[in-house]
């Protein structure tokens, strides 16, 4: 068990029979009464997010979740086949199970955060080196709109870019923002 007064970003815990991420928190002390803690936590599973309040002294249920090393292996529908690099064991993942899920390519190796044995989300490198597969040229005069193009990767992302970056090229992506780095 775990005290409100404990929580944090990113700890986990279990809440009304679900599991849930805590988001930001805010611990508020009122004048004479006592404090209460304000807390936003996102559903693991659903990927939901609701507000709660506590008064400070409740408990909750505390989860550990193991961080293992998963290799991606290939899409199966609106699932993605993720194999565990210790134990060869594959698993089913729903796509909506992370936003950086439009930067994996086949045989990349990911973190997964795993609670009783299936996987509860999936964290990508800060950066990947993408190939771009299409974009329009850049013409020289097109610099007034900010000197950036969109460009579709091998993955399907599109990513805005510079107008020198042309179609073949490798680039840098930040899986977090989606944003070019620069070229690989």
């Amino acid at each position: 068990m775990i005290s409100v007064t404990d929580l944090r970003n990113g700890t986990k815990v279990k809440m009304d029979g679900a599991l849930w991420q805590c988001i930001e928190y805010q611990h508020q002390k009122i004048g004479r009464g006592g404090a209460k803690v304000v807390a936003k936590f996102r559903n693991l599973e659903t990927g939901a997010t609701v507000e709660r309040s506590f008064n400070s002294g409740e408990k909750l249920e505390d989860i550990y979740v193991e961080t293992k090393d998963l290799q991606y292996l290939y899409p199966e529908g609106d699932e993605l086949v993720f194999m565990d690099l210790e134990t060869y064991e594959q698993f089913h993942v729903p796509r909506e199970i992370s936003e950086a899920t439009k930067f994996l390519k086949e045989g990349m190796t990911v973190q997964g955060a795993m609670y009783n044995g299936r996987p509860l989300d999936i964290t990508l490198p800060a950066s990947v080196e993408l190939k771009i597969i299409d974009t329009p040229p850049g013409v020289r005069g097109d610099t007034v709109s900010g000197g950036t193009k969109p460009a579709t990767l091998e993955t399907g992302a599109v990513v805005q870019v510079p107008l020198f970056v042309e179609v073949g090229e490798v680039i840098r992506v930040d899986t977090r923002s989606g944003e070019y780095l620069g070229r690989a």
